[in-house]
């Protein structure tokens, strides 16, 4: 489904929900390679994305992501951009801290840097945070601190 995803997205041609659905299943499965995700993402933004193509893509997100169970009514998450090409600081991630601090429970997802400096990942890294353990540590960090992170590799 990618290849024929790419192919309607270069020749201008939106895709239907159900489209973009089986092309994100593919990317989110590992079985796209990174040039066909490359090529993907760079078609839509050229085309220009429609309402359905960015449904289709957060059904499939929304489906494939870790749920945490935090016990809280109110939880947030601070997640970069990356590379926002104005040479600042790992901005993301100190939000989270600052936001946990004030007493708004933080679960915080990320990864290591790939177009910025540093990711969260690599900071967290850096202050001796393990970022490799299971969902349910994460959950008893929420519980416990009020904050915990989500490695998204």
């Amino acid at each position: 489904m990618i290849k024929e995803a790419i192919d309607n997205a270069v020749r201008k041609i939106d895709l239907r929900e159900a489209e973009m659905m089986a092309a994100m299943e593919e990317i989110m499965g590992g079985e796209a390679t990174p040039a066909q995700i490359g090529a993907f993402i760079t078609a839509l933004r050229m085309k220009g994305e429609t309402v359905e193509e960015v449904t289709g893509a957060a059904r499939i997100m929304r489906q494939k992501a870790t749920r945490v169970n935090a016990c809280a009514t109110t939880i947030v998450d601070t997640c970069g951009t990356g590379g926002d090409k104005l040479n600042t600081f790992n901005i993301s991630t100190t939000t989270a801290f600052v936001v946990a601090a004030a007493g708004i429970i933080v679960a915080k997802h990320g990864n290591r840097a790939v177009s910025s400096g540093c990711g969260s990942a690599d900071v967290l890294e850096a202050l001796g945070v393990n970022i490799s353990v299971d969902q349910e540590i994460v959950e008893e960090c929420i519980q416990q601190i009020g904050i915990g992170f989500l490695f998204a590799p």
